[in-house]
């Protein structure tokens, strides 16, 4: 995570675009917030989109925005979620689930720094800095045909890969601290810290939804707990049963 945070922290000075790689979960979106909060753009806007969630038309309307009566539904013009990040940061998460028809047309704003609303004949210029974040491999996917190489190339001027929470253990206790106080807050709880016992379980897991899943276990838990600290039996069944652990067993 050092060496991750030493490239991101490089590469905030500067307004190339930066591919962010990992798992679900790993927090790439935080990465990605992280950059933006270190460069030149901090203060400006940061507009994040996640491709996989919206059909491809209505993806296209999201970030290009449209023109009153360009479909059905239409009924007012709507800016798009480029032409929001206007000098500020653009995050497209999931970028591999684009279409390739999409991705020409990114392609183009990235090269040329205008776009075209849906239904809408004039340019937009636009002055965006662009991360992107993939939890597929993007050269597999051109092998495939489902991805454009010239897109990976522009996008992939810096890249960085997120490391699963199984192959950074070392950062378990910080990351636990920092949710319990959190969580605690916002809860109105008491919960102060972790035990040693908990967390020996929450290290024998696998954990494949990462850091997102840790904090969903652990939102459970300081609800359960009733006094300052978090037990094993105070996690969910699911965490528990997955690391074989029996209260009353070491």
């Amino acid at each position: 995570m050092d060496r991750v945070m030493r490239l991101a922290e490089r590469a905030a000075k500067s307004t190339i675009p930066v591919l962010i790689e990992g798992e679900s979960g790993v927090g790439k979106e935080v990465l990605a917030r992280a950059i933006q909060g270190s460069g030149d753009r901090r203060g400006k806007p940061f507009v994040t989109v996640n491709c996989g969630s919206l059909p491809d038309n209505l993806l296209e309307s999201e970030l290009f925005g449209h023109l009153k009566g360009a479909f059905s539904g239409a009924h007012q013009d709507r800016q798009g979620r480029i032409e929001a990040a206007h000098g500020g940061t653009l995050f497209l998460d999931e970028i591999n689930s684009a279409s390739l028809d999409l991705q020409v047309k990114l392609l183009r704003v990235l090269q040329e720094r205008v776009l075209t609303p849906v239904g809408g004949n004039a340019e937009v210029a636009v002055d965006i800095r662009l991360v992107t974040a993939t939890n597929q491999d993007l050269e597999a996917e051109i092998r495939a045909g489902r991805f454009r190489e010239d897109l990976f190339y522009r996008i992939h001027v810096v890249s960085i890969e997120l490391p699963p929470l199984r192959r950074r253990m070392g950062d378990l206790k910080a990351l636990c601290n920092l949710f319990i106080e959190r969580l605690a807050q916002d809860y109105g709880k008491s919960v102060q810290s972790v035990s040693d016992e908990c967390l020996a379980v929450l290290a024998g897991h696998d954990w494949p939804g990462n850091i997102r899943q840790l904090e969903n276990a652990l939102e459970r838990g300081v609800l359960m707990a009733p006094g300052i600290e978090l037990l094993p039996e105070h996690l969910g069944n699911e965490i528990l049963e997955a690391v074989g652990w029996q209260s009353g067993q070491p």
